[in-house]
């Protein structure tokens, strides 16, 4: 059991990563988590910056040691650094009694896109096929390509990377586009781009990708919901997405409380069912969804008088910032729970 389980009130940590001199003088009033910090200050709740690094691993690990709860921000891939050692101290915190949001074994199951996969036959699921080698990968693209666009997807990453939307020209060109920011239009030979995403089938990779059918509705933007464990906290919408096959980049995120109104049926399918088959799906149970996630919704083809239809594009567990201010208290209010009932 952790030091901070037997004093009176709780002590939590927020994690995110830095250099040695970040850790050195860490200040939660300058950090992007400044709001929250202070929420928890109002509180009565002892809230502490926990910089992380591979280079003071075992530093951070001790901390931890020491704290009731750790809220986590630490994208799959820093600096070009996968996060398995900081995933390995985040279990062992467990272990020794820490509450740790998101646990790494939430994050495996919510935060891959094989989340996708898993909930192909849900509500907001889609066309959806895993695909584990290069050579099912040239046997199953082609086929599937005569029936539109697809979004091949790498197994774990962030900020669109890994992400490449590929629609055929020709009997063997394709064109695609890489979902990272700043990236353009390639014409190529369908074997050339096959030969692209090699990497992704690399076991440090994961050693598979995830192909969806492409939704032609992305020029309507995407819909991001904010989830403090079971509830909707917040909405986030943005207008333009990378791949959009216009060539334009993303515009702003806009963020909004969960009382949006064009967002209630959303928020009302989330809270009244999507969630728990989700979790279901997936072998999660309530008390270890993340504190702070997000699932983000593009819209799909619906037919004339139905509700609005929407297909999950990813969920983002691992590094969830920024994040609309209606989601503090909410967080705050989560935490006292959590480290109360432990």
């Amino acid at each position: 059991m952790s030091a901070a389980a037997t004093s009176g009130q709780p002590r939590v940590a927020l994690l995110y990563p830095g250099s040695r001199e970040d850790r050195d003088r860490a200040d939660p009033s300058a950090s992007r988590f400044a709001a929250l910090f202070d929420a928890f200050q109002a509180a009565g709740v002892a809230a502490e910056p926990a910089i992380w690094h591979e280079d003071f691993a075992d530093e951070v690990a001790l901390q931890l040691r020491q704290v009731a709860l750790v809220l986590v921000w630490c994208n799959p891939i820093e600096g070009g650094r996968r996060r398995h050692r900081l995933d390995a101290v985040l279990q062992e915190a467990a272990q020794q009694g820490v509450i740790v949001s998101a646990h790494p074994e939430a994050v495996q199951r919510l935060g891959t896109k094989d989340v996708l996969f898993a909930t192909r036959q849900l509500p907001f699921g889609s066309d959806v096929h895993r695909v584990d080698s290069l050579a099912q990968l040239a046997v199953e693209l082609p086929v599937r390509l005569q029936a539109g666009p697809r979004v091949l997807k790498q197994h774990r990453g962030h900020s669109g990377i890994g992400i490449w939307r590929v629609e055929a020209t020709g009997r063997e060109e394709v064109l695609v586009r890489h979902a990272q920011r700043g990236s353009g239009p390639l014409n190529m030979t369908l074997a050339d781009f096959i030969a692209l995403l090699a990497p992704y089938f690399e076991p440090e990779a994961g050693g598979h990708m995830i192909d969806q059918a492409w939704q032609p509705r992305l020029a309507d933007g995407m819909v991001r919901a904010y989830l403090v464990g079971d509830r909707v906290a917040g909405f986030g919408h943005q207008a333009i997405n990378a791949l959009h096959p216009d060539h334009a980049q993303p515009g702003p995120r806009l963020y909004h409380g969960p009382d949006l109104a064009s967002c209630q049926s959303l928020r009302q399918r989330l809270e009244s069912g999507w969630i728990t088959q989700l979790r279901e799906c997936v072998g999660l149970s309530a008390e270890h969804l993340p504190l702070l996630w997000d699932c983000d919704f593009m819209f799909g083809n619906a037919r004339a008088g139905e509700p609005e239809r929407y297909v999950l594009c990813e969920i983002n567990v691992s590094s969830v910032s920024p994040f609309p201010p209606s989601c503090i208290d909410p967080i705050v209010a989560a935490v006292l729970r959590r480290s109360g009932a432990r």
